[in-house]
């Protein structure tokens, strides 16, 4: 994890290699803080025939929330298992008043099913928190649902106690923010009122 005031946006990609060489946090999932949330949308088209280029792309948070370079983009070719994602993550979520912090996760699992489609990452050494995220567009009886399923908690003991306080609410500040623009994105990227 690196801490900046400045925005490294234009930066992250000069730390893929640095990152591809950490490894992930070790976790036990049993001791991690699991939060699911989700939002749906009517939709009657199967999930195959839609356009899911903004969640493949990690688009999932707003700008304001996380800005990233994905290994995928910058060698110009689809995500794949093992991939990094550098993240600067503003906290608070301002982009001109808030502390960047540059940390990395790496894709875990691809689910790329008729009725489910999504990635799952673990944070790698460093992170601020340890654990897992998985971000999931799912088909079921003529709805499209946006999920966000983690299993976490703060990577070290000040965070930890802070938690409650902080870390908590903003990772649910969060959670909301990326699911409202995965529904918007997801609306525009398939022409849907």
């Amino acid at each position: 994890m690196l801490i900046y005031l400045n925005d490294q946006s234009a930066k992250l990609c000069k730390h893929l290699q640095k990152f591809q060489l950490l490894p992930v946090i070790p976790y036990n999932i049993g001791q991690l803080k699991e939060k699911k949330a989700s939002i749906s949308i009517t939709c009657n088209e199967e999930l195959k025939e839609l356009s899911l280029n903004f969640l493949f792309d990690y688009l999932v948070f707003p700008d304001n929330i996380l800005t990233a370079c994905t290994q995928w983009a910058y060698e110009q070719r689809n995500m794949q298992t093992g991939d990094i994602i550098v993240q600067q993550i503003y906290f608070p979520p301002f982009k001109i008043i808030s502390q960047k912090i540059v940390a990395g996760v790496r894709i875990k699992e691809i689910f790329k099913e008729d009725r489910l489609m999504g990635f799952s990452y673990e944070t790698l050494q460093g992170h601020i928190e340890k654990g897992i995220s998985s971000f999931l567009i799912s088909k079921t009886n003529g709805y499209i649902n946006f999920a966000i399923h983690t299993h976490s908690k703060p990577n070290n003991v000040i965070l930890d106690l802070l938690s409650p306080l902080f870390s908590s609410p903003y990772q649910d500040y969060c959670t909301r923010k990326a699911l409202q623009q995965m529904k918007e994105l997801f609306k525009k990227e398939n022409s849907i009122a």
